[in-house]
């Protein structure tokens, strides 16, 4: 049974699983620290270019399966236009002031 947003546990990743959903790249951005870095099956990307191609020019949706590491960790059928729906994790690594310094997203 997916998990709806609101419902999510840490406020960061809520934060980050709503606008993603809701194809907010303004607020989404505002959620990540200036330096934020991210990995997709374990290589680093950039950030900028990654979002744009994978998120925000495709439609891209996080349906929450699974939360794990107290809400920092997330199994989520994601889905874009580009490539269809995937089972994919996704981890947070959230500093102090609730921003998001990095994620990681890959297929478990």
């Amino acid at each position: 049974m997916t998990i709806q947003p609101a419902r999510l546990s840490d406020p960061a990743v809520r934060a980050f699983v709503t606008a993603v959903n809701a194809h907010d790249r303004d607020a989404f951005l505002a959620l990540l620290t200036p330096d934020a870095t991210m990995s997709d099956d374990g290589a680093d990307r950039d950030l900028g270019d990654w979002i744009d191609r994978e998120i925000f020019s495709c439609n891209g949706h996080m349906a929450v399966d699974k939360e794990t590491r107290d809400g920092r960790g997330l199994v989520v059928n994601y889905r874009n236009d580009t490539w269809g729906e995937m089972r994919t994790r996704w981890s947070f690594q959230v500093h102090d002031d609730g921003r998001i310094a990095r994620f990681e997203t890959g297929q478990p």
